[in-house]
């Protein structure tokens, strides 16, 4: 069936383009036209299957009716179903969300913020590669409504929804701990993140709870961009260490499913050997063997709790002060770690 617009059912009709968008948007009555004319127009529109235009629609109001999604890689597990959950929370609001992914590039991300403003978004929720103070500050100023996840500013009272990094690790670090195991390795990532930054500090004060010194030997940092090819060594390294450790704790789900390979190669038994702990997970930790203790975030309530907050700031309902919610997270056992 052909598209119908405004314009068809106004000349078919005999009637103005106005007559016809002021009945299609409720207001018929209240400019005086005619129950007569009005129901030949909705009539009309129903028999055609007339569906509005919807950027001209928000045009007319002054609205794009849309919020930004910015985040480091959409193809990561833990970013797409914060997408998801964020689309599905604002469905029925009348908002849509545009996405789009920063590869971790703070360049890119400014110019991505910058192309959504002139998009005319009316808010954004940002993952921000946490090295663009300067358009944060901006937006800020600007009294954007913004609202960040899963990374922040320490330095800029902004609104954000992220979840304890450290407490995360150091449950996780403890419950190895109280297994008996006490050569820990840590594999993460360099610290150039805020959450990165927690996790290692939540790793040490494990240690430190349990009475056990902080040692660099165990640790092992890896360049974000280079990590895939860094890993192996990482794990050999902790294998050689005197009598190899019995446990590693990975700050993050893909350096836990790159360094499974790893051990797997290398023959070594989980957990009879090593024990394993992810922060974060993948579906497919449930179903390896053995299944993969994890550190499990609050993804959906991150995703709902950032668009209520952006909503309020958009809609006018701006708090005295910043939302700042920092969520906790939950340790799933299984048989990773040798108990279950």
């Amino acid at each position: 069936m052909k598209k119908v617009f405004l314009k068809d059912i106004a000349e078919e009709l005999k009637v103005s383009k106005t007559a016809v968008s002021l009945v299609l948007n409720n207001k018929g009555d209240e400019n005086k036209i005619s129950q007569e004319t009005q129901k030949r127009i909705l009539d009309y529109a129903k028999k055609h299957n007339y569906v509005p235009n919807q950027l001209a629609r928000s045009l007319s109001r002054g609205k794009s009716e849309t919020i930004g999604l910015i985040i480091p890689n959409i193809s990561d597990t833990f970013y797409s179903k914060i997408a998801g959950y964020i689309e599905l929370k604002l469905k029925g609001s009348g908002y849509t969300v545009l996405f789009s992914s920063s590869n971790e590039d703070p360049k890119k991300e400014g110019e991505l913020i910058r192309s959504m403003l002139n998009r005319q978004v009316e808010g954004l929720i940002i993952a921000s590669t946490q090295q663009n103070l300067k358009e944060i500050e901006s937006l800020k100023q600007d009294k954007y409504p913004f609202v960040l996840i899963d990374r922040h500013y320490p330095e800029i009272d902004t609104n954000y929804v992220v979840v304890d990094n450290y407490d995360g690790i150091k449950t996780a670090t403890e419950h190895l701990l109280r297994l008996g195991r006490r050569k820990i390795g840590f594999i993460t990532l360099k610290p150039k993140l805020e959450a990165i930054r927690q996790r290692l500090l939540g790793y040490r004060a494990a240690l430190e709870g349990f009475g056990l010194e902080y040692n660099d030997d165990l640790v092992k940092e890896l360049d974000p961009l280079n990590y895939e090819n860094m890993i192996g060594e990482a794990v050999g390294e902790l294998l050689k260490f005197p009598n190899s450790v019995d446990s590693i704790v990975f700050s993050t789900h893909y350096l836990t499913a790159i360094g499974l390979r790893e051990l797997k190669n290398k023959k070594i038994r989980v957990p009879q050997e090593v024990a394993i702990v992810s922060f974060d997970q993948l579906a497919a930790f449930d179903l390896v063997d053995p299944p993969i203790t994890s550190v499990i975030q609050p993804v959906k309530d991150i995703a709902e709790h950032a668009v209520e907050i952006l909503i309020n700031e958009i809609e006018g309902n701006k708090n005295p002060v910043m939302v700042k919610e920092t969520l906790g997270s939950k340790l799933v056992i299984r048989k990773s770690c040798g108990t279950f």
